[in-house]
């Protein structure tokens, strides 16, 4: 144990020397090994990398989290370098919606506007006329005129969700996030049984059901901001598990359980500190978006940036 805790303590250090070296910053998604947030600048939700990634004072940024999430990054920083320690890192959700797929949709409904989701592709982002995350998806369907029917890409029951919240009518794609649809209603009820008397947060990604019987709805930054806040000294976590070891350092005092055990991204596991010191080292992987959709997308983009 010494040993491995000798060899970690020896590659954070390198780390910060590359991190100087290079003049980079590192952003880590909440969901990210408990390790690797430890080593970032910034950790925050999709919202808060993003304004991050459009903002920051860096040549080098590399982004512990996933290929769309870096994507997003180059897309609005096109003259840093911006490095994804490990490429292989995808998303189910931001896989179940393509550019051409998007295009064809659009002819469908004329007049549509597309407000398309964060975790989605560059070609994706191209084709919308404005992206969200889920802090600011309320928000950004409201400042759409009513006359105005709305297509919203990729999830699903995000959809759903900003429909009952809005009112509006819209048209959802068939798309969903697996770790957060996976959880049932079943295993929240299982929980709050286990955990008498704990408040149930769930992500907005979770089925209609799941988010109806939730005592707080919220964005994972939402969902800290409202644990901090709350008199309440135990919740039950409906979001990937990473989230729990950051709740836990922000509310030392409180309890928090996982809603299933199952909520894991294995995708947000990828990232190790060995990757992340081989990235700054060979600075690869060098994300590179095609510059006629990144100046597309970049629209939509900094169109989701205005609105928070």
């Amino acid at each position: 144990m010494a040993q491995e805790t000798g060899m970690m303590n020896d590659l954070v250090r390198e780390i910060r020397e590359l991190k100087q070296k290079r003049g980079a910053v590192i952003l880590a998604h909440y969901y990210q090994l408990p390790e690797i947030k430890e080593i970032a600048d910034f950790v925050g939700d999709s919202l808060q990398l993003a304004q991050q990634a459009a903002s920051v004072d860096a040549d080098v940024i590399v982004f512990c989290g996933v290929y769309f999430m870096a994507e997003s990054a180059k897309i609005l920083s096109p003259e840093k370098t911006v490095l994804l320690p490990d490429k292989s890192a995808g998303c189910y959700l931001a896989n179940q919606a393509t550019g051409e797929a998007v295009r064809k949709r659009k002819q469908e409904i004329p007049g549509c506007v597309v407000v398309t989701y964060v975790n989605s592709s560059a070609d994706v982002k191209a084709e919308s006329d404005i992206a969200c995350t889920s802090s600011n998806a309320v928000k950004v369907v409201k400042s759409i005129p009513e006359d105005k029917p709305v297509l919203f890409v990729p999830d699903r029951n995000l959809g759903i969700y900003i429909s009952k919240r809005t009112g509006r009518q819209m048209y959802f794609w068939e798309g969903c996030c697996n770790i957060h649809d996976n959880l049932t209603l079943e295993e929240i009820e299982a929980a709050r049984a286990a955990h008498p008397g704990a408040l149930v947060m769930v992500h907005p990604e979770c089925r209609p059901e799941v988010s109806d019987a939730a005592d707080h709805v919220a964005s994972t930054g939402g969902m800290l901001k409202f644990a901090q806040e709350s008199s309440s000294r135990s919740f039950i976590v409906g979001t990937e598990q990473g989230l729990i070891d950051t709740l836990r350092k922000l509310c030392p005092d409180k309890e928090f359980y996982p809603a299933a055990e199952h909520m894991i991204c294995p995708d947000m596991k990828l990232t190790t500190l060995e990757k992340v010191k081989e990235s700054l080292e060979k600075l690869e992987p060098n994300i590179q978006v095609d510059p006629e959709i990144a100046e597309r997308a970049r629209k939509s983009l900094t169109r989701m940036l205005e609105i928070v």
